[in-house]
């Protein structure tokens, strides 16, 4: 009996080690096509500094759509919120099935340009709003257009791929507003 209740959880174990090595999706352990859980050390940093500007992004647009003196950059306010939130909801999925832990709040260089931002109004708040956001957004826009053909995971890359259309567009935008401003 002892035997037979070893031999159990012998075949037990195994069975469970087999099963905990299989990749969700039904791919066998060693397919070539299975994909890691878990993005490179690369794509994880490019992941938390896309959350992190990102975050940005959505409190610097609060603070346009609230603070701005113009229409125009109100609305791009109200649309950073917008596209950034959702950005930001699909990149907190993927991260969480990346296991990549994610910033809960923007770091401290972009509290600071709030802070800064928070000080200024009318004219002068915009001038220096659009300015960040053309600035911010060309770091974006080369971060994403890097990551969107060397990322080593797949949906890292397909993040990056369908984001930077949106972020180009943000850009030219930015530089519409900073044109017309001077």
């Amino acid at each position: 009996m002892v035997h037979l209740h070893r031999g159990l959880v012998i075949i037990s174990l195994g069975v469970g080690l087999a099963l905990w090595n299989v990749p969700s999706g039904g791919q066998q352990a060693g397919d070539p096509s299975a994909m890691s859980s878990s993005a490179s050390s690369a794509d994880a940093k490019f992941m938390k500094e896309a959350a992190d500007g990102g975050m940005a992004e959505v409190e610097l647009g609060q603070l346009a759509a609230d603070k701005g003196s113009s229409s125009d950059v109100k609305q791009f306010g109200q649309r950073m919120v917008e596209d950034h939130g959702k950005a930001n909801a699909e990149l907190k999925e993927l991260a969480t099935q990346k296991h990549v832990e994610l910033p809960a709040e923007p770091s401290a260089k972009h509290k600071a340009t709030k802070a800064r931002l928070e000080k200024l109004s009318g004219d002068r708040f915009d001038k220096a709003y659009i300015a960040d956001m053309l600035k911010d957004h060309k770091k974006d826009v080369a971060a994403f257009q890097r990551e969107s053909t060397s990322a080593q995971d797949t949906d890292v890359k397909a993040f990056a791929s369908k984001t930077l259309p949106t972020l180009e567009e943000h850009l030219k935008h930015a530089e519409t507003l900073n044109s017309g401003s001077k």
